[in-house]
């Protein structure tokens, strides 16, 4: 096969091809991964809405709640247990933790206590930040949020003349945190009306119990 000339049209031309091949198995890549990781994606949260609410048959239709300075809304999940409403799962995030953007599946009851909460996303310094995924449920000292009332307890860091115990060395973590526990909170007081424009009703959602 003869030796292709060392010119710049035919480095182009290679260049071209390398690149047009990278782009189709990137594509493929993609394609193949892409159901599989929405498929985890979704299982996460589901299971994340059982871990944070009392026991529990049936769910609402999911509701996307808009607070005033977010642009994205907070997901909400409506628990009932025959007929009665046993509590709220509310997917919250805050974009101020140390490495980026938290995301926390956080439970009320119908009073607006903290059930428990889950973390459904974060990138927080491992060993450090990352600790927010117990230490806030953790019966020691002021860590334990659960069974508080945003409303009635001051959910900041006792730094800040709060009422909770920052994970050591982890301050700005801790803050993102309870950010978005405060504004799970939010979401969950918001009016549910429909008419009012707080809330958007979305399909509803199915659980495997």
């Amino acid at each position: 096969m003869a030796k292709l000339e060392s010119t710049f049209k035919n480095m182009v031309l290679v260049l071209t091809g390398i690149t047009i091949f990278a782009a189709v198995a990137l594509g493929s890549v993609y394609s193949l991964t892409k159901e599989p990781i929405a498929a985890s994606k979704k299982a996460k949260q589901e299971n994340a809405i059982k871990e944070v609410l009392p026991e529990f048959d049936r769910l609402d239709a999911e509701e996307l709640i808009s607070l005033e300075g977010f642009e994205a809304p907070f997901v909400l999940y409506k628990a009932y247990k025959g007929d009665e409403f046993v509590g709220a799962a509310v997917q919250s995030y805050s974009g101020n933790g140390f490495s980026g953007e938290i995301k926390v599946m956080v439970g009320f009851d119908p009073e607006g206590a903290i059930v428990n909460y889950s973390v459904l996303e974060q990138k927080e310094t491992p060993g450090l930040g990352t600790k927010m995924a117990d230490w806030f449920k953790t019966e020691k000292g002021k860590q334990d949020i659960r069974g508080k009332n945003p409303e009635i307890n001051n959910l900041t860091v006792s730094k800040d003349g709060g009422e909770v115990d920052a994970i050591t060395a982890a301050t700005i973590s801790s803050r993102a945190f309870l950010e978005t526990i405060r504004y799970a909170y939010s979401a969950y007081r918001q009016d549910y009306d429909a008419a009012s424009g707080a809330t958007e009703k979305t399909d509803s959602v199915t659980l495997n119990q």
